[in-house]
């Protein structure tokens, strides 16, 4: 029998840091596995996956979410691994929607699956996406992902065009130095023409083959040099302080580019995020070399105020920043796929 810890008093709100940070949002992974392999995440071949019985089960994922929720968590965001390939993914979705006091739920996909699974997953709640497009070039994308699905994901965000309420629809394109380059404009191009806003997110050392290095990052300064060349940009505020990316539109109005630059410009300063793993571990920073395993607890009985002093605690010993920049720092936790983006 797992020892499980009483409710420790606490002077402030249990989501609520020493740094004053009150933490709203929450990233549910259902799954480390995925349908792609992009280099930047995972090795082409030789991943370990977790077993079925270390997973949360639907009814785990649902109870850990609500405790947080009640304790004020308003978004969720479900990522993986690949959500999709989950089975019963909508029906998780609606659960987590049916929560109250959740105001947003939102997913990230890669979009392989996207278009078969769109119109369900919109009546279950969906309210916003984010789905993975590093290059328009079908050759390139192939050498990114190592798959040759670049169609079946150009027909998931069409799909998502015939849903007006989920946009504006959010493109993240991870940015490769010697690499991606040539995908920069093309990708920027696509707010202009289509209802998407495209993210530009730096490379970070989270992948599971552990060949990050800081040469491959493009710094979101000089992305928007590249880009400002041939559009000029100008910067409009964040739709909310803790927003990761910052927002810029281009200066004829057409469209708007965000850029998620979590080495270059760190923004731990305002971050709101939580992070739950497929596993039913809690994690209060992406980068973080520590979680809180709060599913064995939950097997073992614990009720809603013991998870709770779990989850205190874990909030309470968040650092003031990932740290990424300091010299000597380097990370050996869990990769990208195994703790949600």
């Amino acid at each position: 029998m797992v020892a499980v810890r009483e409710p420790r008093s606490v002077s402030s709100p249990a989501l609520t840091d020493r740094f004053g940070r009150r933490h709203r949002s929450l990233r549910v992974s259902v799954t480390d596995r995925c349908n792609l392999r992009c280099r930047y995440c995972m090795p082409a071949e030789g991943m370990t996956w977790l077993r079925r019985d270390e997973l949360a089960t639907d009814e785990e994922l649902v109870r850990l979410t609500a405790v947080l929720v009640s304790l004020g968590v308003s978004d969720i965001r479900i990522t993986g691994g690949e959500p999709l390939v989950r089975a019963g993914i909508t029906d998780i979705l609606a659960r987590l929607r049916a929560l109250p006091g959740v105001a947003e739920i939102s997913m990230t996909t890669n979009g392989v699956l996207l278009a078969e699974h769109l119109d369900a997953l919109v009546e279950a709640g969906l309210d916003r996406l984010n789905v993975s497009v590093d290059s328009l070039d079908p050759g390139r994308f192939a050498q990114i992902t190592r798959r040759n699905d670049l169609t079946r994901v150009l027909e998931g965000l069409a799909a998502c065009e015939r849903h007006v309420a989920l946009r504006p629809i959010k493109v993240n394109a991870v940015v490769l130095r010697g690499l991606s380059e040539p995908d920069v404009l093309p990708l920027a191009r696509l707010a202009r023409d289509r209802p998407y806003v495209v993210r530009f997110i730096e490379s970070m050392p989270i992948d599971a083959g552990r060949t990050w290095s800081s040469e491959q990052v493009v710094p979101g300064e000089e992305l928007r040099r590249m880009i400002g060349a041939t559009w000029p940009l100008r910067e409009v505020p964040r739709t909310r302080p803790s927003a990761p990316g910052r927002r810029w539109r281009f200066g004829d109005g057409r469209g708007e580019l965000e850029f998620v630059s979590s080495v270059s410009e760190p923004f731990c300063a305002s971050c709101d995020r939580l992070r739950l793993t497929a596993d039913g571990r809690l994690r209060a920073c992406l980068f973080a070399t520590s979680e809180t395993d709060l599913l064995t607890p939950l097997r073992a009985g614990a009720n809603d105020a013991q998870l709770t002093a779990l989850i205190a605690e874990t909030v309470d010993g968040k650092g003031p920043g990932h740290g990424i920049g300091t010299p000597g720092w380097s990370y050996d936790g869990r990769p990208m796929s195994m703790i949600g983006g």
